[in-house]
């Protein structure tokens, strides 16, 4: 099934013309549970990975020895998805919720050292022919490749991600590597995705106010405060909200490539190439929701009348405290490291 993004409740450049000259677009991956193969773009779905080269592995000297284990996080997902599809009383029932208890108890690896081997998570692959705005890889690379370490243990703060980007011929891959290494346990669930297939759906977006032109950014903020104060005087049920340049009308929320990135958490900083300095473009938005009370007027037309967290959350991926990770890429060189921020 696609997915359809409704068409947005007021015309942005119609208030607001300069946005023409910022006008870009995005494309939104729409992830939802499925079967995916090896030659389709997915996530946590199968990696076209060749036999005869090293999977990818987290190198960095932190706690791996503890944690949750994939599969009983696998087993709790679909007893809870179980539950909550009965017309009957749905909900765990007492003897369900006496065995999400034992599921989610963390387990500890004897003799396990902060330097062993740790396979990273194969989190999303994406082919060029499937995402309209995924950019160029290096020569002639067509499959983009995502994987990250289990657990949130990197960087000075201790508290960062490490992810890995892999791009690559997919043509080229023979012998494909079908039982790939995997974590023994991991820092959290939101770290294991459930396998996703992808409608991808291309949607004009406009950049997140802050790194707009002072002046305009100041009319929108007036817009939005005389949006707000006439709700305020209008008497309702209280059930909607005024509509908001940030949540309805420039950058959608959920899995999508290219685009704008939100800094709705911090303030706007730049994100250059440390090779190169180029300003760099965002490659990738993971979220950890489709949508949210803020953002519902996103939701796909074919998702309307479905509600409730899981039907947001249909990769179960966890990013940070409900946030999205947004990674950019140098437009000049695809080989260059990318960054990332939290959001």
């Amino acid at each position: 099934m696609t997915r359809t993004t409704p068409p947005r409740p007021l015309d942005v450049e119609a208030l607001f013309p300069e946005l023409a000259a910022f006008r870009g677009t995005t494309t939104r991956l729409h992830p939802r549970p499925g079967t995916p193969g090896l030659s389709v773009s997915s996530v946590g779905g199968p990696m076209l990975w060749p036999a005869d080269e090293a999977w990818p592995m987290c190198g960095e000297t932190h706690g791996r020895g503890r944690g949750l284990r994939p599969a009983d996080i696998r087993r709790s997902r679909q007893i809870l998805a179980s539950a909550w599809e009965r017309e009957q009383h749905p909900g765990p029932a007492d003897e369900e919720r006496e065995t999400l208890g034992e599921l989610s108890r963390k387990h500890r690896i004897l003799g396990a050292s902060d330097t062993d081997p740790l396979p990273m998570i194969g989190l999303a692959q994406l082919y060029r022919r499937d995402v309209p705005d995924l950019p160029a890889g290096p020569g002639d690379c067509d499959l983009l490749q995502v994987f990250w370490c289990p657990f949130n243990a990197h960087g000075p703060s201790r508290y960062d991600l490490n992810l890995h980007l892999r791009w690559r011929r997919s043509w080229e891959v023979g012998e494909v590597l079908t039982t790939p290494p995997q974590p023994r346990v991991v820092g959290s669930d939101g770290f294991v995705p459930e396998p996703c297939v992808l409608h991808p759906e291309q949607v004009v977006t406009y950049p997140f106010a802050g790194p707009l032109p002072e002046e305009l950014c100041a009319r929108i903020d007036a817009w939005e405060d005389a949006l707000e104060e006439e709700d305020e005087q209008t008497e309702d049920d209280g059930t909607t909200e005024p509509y908001a340049y940030q949540y309805d009308l420039s950058v959608p929320p959920g899995w999508r490539v290219g685009g704008f990135a939100s800094w709705h958490a911090t303030d706007p900083y730049p994100m250059d190439c440390l090779t190169c300095t180029t300003p760099m473009r965002l490659l990738l938005t993971i979220d950890s929701s489709e949508w949210d009370g803020g953002s519902g007027s996103w939701k796909p037309l074919e998702d309307k009348s479905r509600s409730g967290r899981r039907h947001a959350t249909p990769t179960e991926v966890t990013v940070g405290r409900w946030g999205e990770l947004n990674v950019f890429a140098c437009p000049g060189n695809p080989e260059h490291p990318h960054r990332w921020s939290i959001q």
